[in-house]
């Protein structure tokens, strides 16, 4: 039997708090790119690398459809998203990702 595909909606910050929200059907693999500069040049130039959020979903209409929703919130109510799983801002990719990270080449 496959496994079912799961989709997670995200929310990276910086060390100085700017944000970032995204969805992808492999958060730990999306996560490493965000790290190694590989993405979305906003992530890049503001170096929002620290996983501080996340949500699970079966079904990729609602994931986008969150995903949506938590970048329509004033940022304080983002900020309350997150502190109410994360109010110490923990980087929660921490012991999931291999360190020192893959090269980064493709």
């Amino acid at each position: 039997m496959a496994k079912a595909k799961t989709y997670s909606v995200y929310i990276l910050a910086s060390y100085t708090r700017t944000l970032y929200t995204g969805v992808t059907n492999n958060l730990l693999r999306r996560v490493i790119e965000h790290k190694l500069k590989r993405v979305d040049a906003f992530t890049r130039r503001y170096n929002v690398t620290r996983l501080v959020y996340s949500e699970q979903y079966r079904d990729i209409g609602l994931a986008i459809a969150r995903e949506k929703q938590i970048k329509g919130l004033l940022r304080k109510k983002k900020i309350a998203l997150i502190e109410s799983r994360n109010p110490e801002w923990k980087d929660l990719s921490d012991g999931y990702i291999p360190d020192p990270l893959p090269t980064q080449n493709k």
